[in-house]
């Protein structure tokens, strides 16, 4: 389980003195056990591996953004930091695919549901999140699924 892996992880780091690693376990840490709670209050069960996974792809972006935000401000030491902990985040995500592998992923899909028009868009979107959950990046995926949606 994806959990353990990082619980495992942070003990690792945590015995080696890697701040930065142990500080970015604790956030991935802090925002499952808060998606955990948030859901618990909802009578559902813990998270599975892949509602953990769109937690990641979150924080990703989230410190993508950030660094971006802080390299045209001229804060480059806090740059490199948000990218540090994207680094530390993106190990526990599967591969991700490559454009031309999503564009095939995407063309297959709409060829399997028949989708024909811009209606059909949230069953593709469904069903790409279904299969491909931490591999694909889906605001790109939703772009590519509109351009051969549109008649």
């Amino acid at each position: 389980m994806l959990r353990d892996e990082i619980n495992d992880a942070l003990k690792t780091a945590m015995k080696a003195r890697d701040q930065r690693r142990v500080s970015t376990l604790r956030l991935i840490n802090a925002a499952v056990q808060s998606a955990d709670i948030e859901t618990g209050g909802q009578g559902k069960a813990a998270l599975a591996d892949i509602e953990i996974l769109g937690i990641l792809q979150k924080m990703i972006k989230q410190r993508q953004e950030s660094a971006d935000i802080y390299e045209k401000a001229s804060r480059a030491e806090l740059a490199a930091q948000e990218r540090a902990e994207v680094e530390i985040i993106s190990v526990y995500l599967p591969k991700q695919m490559t454009d031309v592998e999503a564009g095939t992923a995407i063309s297959a899909i709409l060829q399997e549901m028949k989708a024909e028009g811009m209606k059909d868009m949230g069953r593709v979107m469904a069903a790409l999140k279904d299969r491909f959950a931490g591999k694909l990046d889906f605001a790109k995926a939703s772009a590519k699924v509109k351009d051969l949606l549109k008649p």
